[in-house]
């Protein structure tokens, strides 16, 4: 008999032969079961922890610099020996989406696997890293009372579609080798703090994706098998199923289906800051470059960094994803000696803002890849581990923004000094701008502000200066009857030296209407 059909035997019987490499075949389905060698099962997490380090190395100069345009080829993205250090030391707050997954490691590690969501929430909010859309508008809430799962609802956070989670899932794959239902577990109690539907669908993903590709080396199965634990209804499972189809269908070219991806799914429909514009930062459009990057990459971990950063918009943390999966499946010592060139002279640095290194996250990883390993019925041994292989389990069903459209930015650009009105058409509003201070005011400030919607206060809200734990919009509310309302601000508490600056407002409807005016502003 075959070494195929050999390994498809045993596969059935629910044990497969000791892992020195990984599979070498076309998988159909998941084992039962796999056993590892130790030194195996952690060259693979550290593939995986490296494979992030190094893809938001690579795509760092590139990030939003290519919005609704892939990078062309003639443009060089740089690449050289001691670049991760010189990165890691002048740059530090590019490894946003490493230092984001560490702060709940630490949680983990220091209150056990079973940690309560609220624990990872304050731990969150409190850290000295600076956060921007999903993130900062979560941080916010919290700040303000506002818990998980209600802090990442749509409803309370206008980014709740952002990439924010999806960028810091690769922990809750890496610690559940095969195990991605056990990662899907994890991502619903830390993931909805800051995000919601297609949102927390993105971290749901990568996290299954790093789970099973401890157990497949076949991309297209990795990729594949770890959509099953999106439901299908989701637009976010709809965007990466057309990205695997277009991949079918056109092979050899990465760029046709890259177009593809732009004409059905580069309309922005949650995020303030890119709606009506080119910017993109929703996780399903990024999921699927991760996903181009890695179908087309086919295992080369050179063309997998060079097309998931190429693809554009958020292109470091894309490339970041994609590397550590990939990793994940050839292992540390597989990740070629060209990406991994200087990387031993950065494990030993400390992230900013946290005390663990790549070599500490490696060992701390380790250790709660084993607990969750005996934790869902597998067992650990001095020779050998065994992972019970969990069969993909779709999550519910959540969808953000469920019957709004944008149909209007409407332009504001003035400071507000005690109150502001606005009229407008429709179902819903998010007014963006923020609260600042005068260049020789050194001391934060908070204002004091109540929303009026046609008459009725809706919300007493605070503006803090400080860009800690500033609000990322000025104000938002959704499901609104349709038709004209008016929305006013007042401030309660102004004061010289501090303003509020109205940037813009997004006006929402129940359809998409072109050409009708709806708005008039005083």
């Amino acid at each position: 008999m075959n070494k195929i059909n050999n390994l498809k035997v045993m596969a059935v019987t629910g044990l497969l032969a000791v892992l020195t490499t990984t599979f070498s075949f076309a998988q159909e389905n998941l084992p039962s079961q796999v056993k590892f060698k130790p030194d195996v099962l952690k060259d693979k997490l550290k593939g995986g922890w490296a494979g992030q380090v190094i893809g938001v190395t690579f795509g760092g100069p590139t990030e939003f610099r290519y919005n609704g345009t892939y990078i062309q080829d003639y443009a060089v993205i740089p690449w050289k020996d001691g670049y991760i250090k010189e990165t890691m030391d002048n740059i530090p707050g590019l490894f946003d989406d490493i230092y984001m997954d560490l702060t709940f490691v630490e949680v983990i590690d220091r209150l056990g696997i079973d940690a309560p969501a609220d624990s990872f929430a304050v731990a969150f909010a409190n850290a000295p890293y600076p956060l921007w859309h999903a993130n900062q508008a979560a941080r916010y809430n919290i700040l303000q009372g506002i818990m998980p799962p209600e802090s990442g609802h749509w409803i309370h956070n206008p980014h709740a579609d952002d990439i924010d989670y999806q960028i810091e899932a690769d922990y809750a794959g890496l610690m559940n080798p095969g195990m991605a239902n056990s990662a899907s577990e994890i991502s619903d109690k830390i993931g909805h703090i800051m995000n919601y539907g297609d949102g927390w669908y993105g971290g749901v993903y990568v996290g299954a994706m790093y789970s099973i590709a401890y157990v497949s080396d076949d991309i297209n199965f990795v990729v594949e098998e770890a959509l099953k634990t999106i439901p299908k209804e989701s637009d976010f499972y709809k965007c990466v199923a057309d990205v695997i189809a277009w991949h079918k269908q056109y092979p050899n070219d990465w760029k046709q289906t890259w177009f593809e991806i732009q004409k059905k799914w580069s309309e922005e429909v949650g995020c303030p800051d890119g709606v009506f514009e080119p910017f993109n930062i929703d996780a399903k459009i990024n999921a699927a470059y991760i996903v181009l990057g890695l179908l087309y990459g086919n295992g080369d971990f050179t063309k997998t960094m060079e097309i998931s950063t190429r693809a554009g918009q958020d292109s470091d943390c894309n490339p970041s994803n994609a590397g550590g999966v990939l990793g994940t499946i050839l292992g540390y010592n597989k990740i070629p000696a060209y990406w991994k060139m200087g990387l031993k002279e950065a494990e030993d640095i400390n992230f900013k803002y946290t005390d663990m290194s790549l070599n500490k996250v490696y060992e701390v990883g380790y250790k709660h890849a084993l607990e969750m390993i005996k934790k869902n019925g597998g067992k650990v041994g001095t020779n050998e581990i065994v992972v019970k292989v969990q069969k993909p389990q779709t999550v519910r069903f959540e969808k953000s923004f469920e019957g709004h459209y944008p149909v209007e930015k409407i332009s504001v650009r003035k400071d507000l000094e005690n109150s502001y009105s606005i009229d407008f058409n429709g179902i819903g509003i998010v007014m963006r701008g923020g609260a600042f201070k005068d260049k020789d005011v050194n001391e934060d400030y908070t204002f004091d502000l109540t929303l009026l919607i046609d008459g009725k206060e809706v919300e007493n809200f605070k503006l803090p200066t400080n860009s800690h734990n500033r609000r990322h919009d000025v104000f938002w509310k959704y499901q609104l009857p349709k038709g004209k309302h008016t929305a006013k601000i007042i401030v309660k508490n102004p004061k010289k030296g501090y303003s509020i600056r109205l940037n813009d407002a997004i006006i929402y409807s129940d359809k998409l209407i072109n050409g009708q005016e709806f708005h008039s502003k005083k």
